[in-house]
């Protein structure tokens, strides 16, 4: 990360305009996640599959850029504000549906024996306290759910939302997040609301959270797709039938033990998608994620990872994916790091289709293998990625 101070020039100016700044702080920071792909089993545009080699961007994490800063305020009080850019550094386009400040974007007020409040575009408590005790965190989205149906990933992020983060008291910690929905005359429309906490002494910690978002009425007999405070999940075939839900509701939990240069966590979560009269489908959608993850410290600049990840679809279709990644992360130097992932998973069952004219749902369908959360969909039962990268962070 880069430190920005304050110039000479910019002090005058602010005391000129009679503001006082104390402990004030600007910090530039951001990273690049590059690599070469190879996937097998991905459907071109035709329907049929395909192997596919090129470059793809976000592996272990998303790219981005971004601005965060505090000022001593008095009383024990800071502000607080972070604004945070994603981007695809093959093309340069923006990511987060081409916000420009898609990942983050809040401001708020942080007091160490109160806690901190931010307002604005942030994540949810899930990602925060129970997403980092699982594979995931360390390996990104090469070990993730197919489809990223239960946020794992980080998909989703909430806009419009008031999120409260308590103060570490002997190890436990809890966050709580509302999201206005913003229409006129209903205020819950497409609201979302999220709970979560965490605790951990020495080699353990535990979390647990849940998170649920609502999709507002339309004018039309059924909606099109997702337009609710929070981003929804991921557009793979898992995900696309589902996107006309009434409501998402995601109960997560996740636990990690460190011995040593081992760690080893286990995760668990239940995704329901809801629907009613304007969904595009009739019964609710649920999936259960069991997951395991064991990581080695093998030198202090090589990891390896090994994670596997059951998923079981029912309700509106039925189906099964297994997935077991492998994973090694070398660092060059404090910033720049270079890595091997990969995964392959099996699926087993139906899933819902899009319709011909692109609105969910279509028939049921032979359920095929996405791999994560890359967006490769199958028309097999089996997929393989493999990605060879370099991170560098700013």
């Amino acid at each position: 990360m880069k430190r920005i101070a304050l110039s000479t020039l910019s002090l005058a100016l602010l005391g000129a305009t009679g503001v006082a700044h104390a402990q004030s702080s600007v910090t530039l920071y951001g990273l690049i996640d590059e690599s070469i792909q190879f996937a097998h089993n991905t459907v071109d545009a035709t329907g049929a599959n395909k192997n596919q080699l090129g470059l793809v961007a976000g592996n272990l994490q998303g790219s981005r850029w971004g601005l965060k800063g505090t000022e001593d305020v008095g009383g024990g009080l800071k502000a607080l504000f972070q604004l945070e850019n994603g981007f695809d550094p093959n093309s340069g386009r923006l990511n987060q549906g081409g916000r420009m400040f898609g990942r983050q974007a809040y401001v708020g007020l942080t007091g160490g024996q109160w806690g901190t409040v931010t307002l604005g575009r942030q994540y949810d408590p899930v990602v925060d306290l129970v997403q980092p005790l699982t594979a995931d965190n360390y390996f990104g989205s090469t070990f993730t759910t197919p489809g990223d149906v239960d946020n794992n990933d980080n998909t989703s992020r909430t806009n419009n939302a008031v999120k409260y983060t308590s103060p570490v008291w002997g190890g436990f910690q809890f966050e709580g997040m509302y999201a206005f929905g913003g229409v006129a005359g209903s205020t819950g429309a497409g609201q979302t609301w999220s709970g979560a906490a965490t605790y951990a002494t020495g080699p353990f910690s535990i979390a647990a959270g849940y998170f649920r978002a609502d999709n507002p009425h339309t004018t039309v007999p059924t909606r099109t797709g997702w337009a609710g405070t929070s981003d929804g999940t991921s557009g793979d075939n898992q995900i696309n039938p589902y996107v006309t839900a009434k409501s998402i509701g995601i109960a997560s939990v996740a636990v990690q033990y460190v011995a040593g240069p081992f760690t080893a966590n286990l995760r668990y979560s239940n995704a329901q998608y809801k629907p009613d009269a304007q969904s595009g489908f009739g019964s609710t959608e649920k999936y259960n994620v069991a997951g395991a993850y064991l990581g080695y410290q093998a030198t202090p600049a090589l990891l390896v990872g090994l994670g596997y990840i059951y998923t079981k679809a029912s309700g509106d279709a039925s189906a099964t994916y297994h997935q077991v990644s492998l994973g090694g992360d070398y660092n060059l130097s404090k910033r720049t790091d270079i890595y091997l992932v990969g995964a392959y998973q099996h699926a087993k069952g139906d899933q819902r289709s899009v319709n011909s004219a692109g609105i969910p749902n279509g028939p049921l369908v032979s359920a095929g293998a996405a791999v994560g959360s890359y967006g490769y969909n199958s028309a097999s039962a089996s997929q393989e990625v493999v990605s060879l990268g370099i991170r560098h962070k700013f």
